[in-house]
């Protein structure tokens, strides 16, 4: 029997992106395959859109929620799945019509154990930009490893979660944390990689990230806070010793941040923006040094 593939599709105020996601699922060249859709109580007519297709193909699930945030609704998701194998897909991002049938296509080529997790590059575009044929970030198989992750994430390099093609089995245990309001991909690749999982790697843009370029100051906020959060989980998962020089790596990273901006500041000093910038230098990254500071002290 071919195996089950289930998509998990979280969705918040994001009606208007919803339809090309779903359609790039139902253009999937494999059809054996379950949708489910988790609405975290959006305002907007999420509702109206995933009914119209869920009465177009019956393989479309849809679930309505609380609010709860990005990984409480892909939590969600988990709790409902039937398939043997899981793709995430953020109702804004859409994937290759080939992704299903050419991952199952490399697990069965290659020889690996239970685990299996194919992981595809993908490709970064703005609105109106969809058929950029260059992408402006590039996955590498060396990347694949517990260590890279850990050290090159956010500074080298990011997965975006639907690049990823995953064994069911590896979500027995996992759940994503939902204290998280950001970095909870992260979280879910060091989990991964911590167990030691062999992975093929399809060098083909096989998924497609939407960049909104109209909040992103916004949303890089939301990454800065919680990346100090997210780092407190990292102590669960390594040792004392790699906890150790991990925080000092990051603390070395937010200072050549520090150095850079007192550059880049002293050249505007009788500028309008010269206080706004010393304002963020001072605040932004040294309460991120106070803060890995305060950690490394524990």
């Amino acid at each position: 029997m071919s195996p089950l593939v289930s998509i998990i599709v979280p969705c918040y105020n994001q009606a208007q992106y919803l339809p090309e996601a779903l359609q790039s699922v139902l253009e999937q060249t494999y059809d054996n395959w379950e949708c489910i859709i988790v609405n975290d109580g959006s305002p907007d007519n999420t509702e109206e859109v995933a009914e119209k297709w869920v009465k177009k193909d019956s393989r479309f699930i849809y679930l309505h929620k609380e609010n709860g945030g990005l990984s409480s609704a892909r939590n969600v998701g988990l709790a409902l799945v039937t398939g043997d194998y899981i793709q995430f897909l953020d109702a804004d991002d859409y994937l290759d019509a080939r992704k299903f049938e050419l991952s199952l296509k490399a697990i069965s080529e290659i020889n690996l154990s239970k685990q299996k997790i194919v992981i595809s590059n993908f490709r970064m575009f703005t609105t109106g930009f969809k058929q950029s044929t260059t992408p402006y970030c590039t996955l590498m198989e060396s990347y694949f490893t517990f260590e890279k992750i850990l050290f090159g994430w956010d500074y080298e390099f990011n997965i975006p979660i639907h690049c990823g093609f995953f064994d069911s089995y590896f979500f027995k245990e996992f759940r994503f944390n939902e204290q998280l309001k950001a970095k909870e991909d992260w979280m879910m690749w060091l989990f991964l990689f911590n167990q030691k999982i062999e992975c093929v790697f399809i060098d083909k843009p096989f998924a497609f990230y939407r960049l909104h370029t109209n909040n992103m100051t916004s949303e890089r906020n939301v990454m800065e806070e919680n990346h100090l959060n997210a780092i407190l989980y990292v102590e669960c998962i390594v040792s004392a010793t790699v906890y150790k020089d991990f925080l000092e790596f990051i603390l070395l990273q937010k200072t050549k941040k520090i150095v850079s901006l007192q550059s880049y500041i002293s050249s505007y000093e009788n500028s309008r923006g010269y206080k706004i910038l010393n304002r963020i230098k001072k605040v932004s990254i040294f309460q991120w040094i106070n803060g890995l500071t305060k950690l490394m002290l524990l």
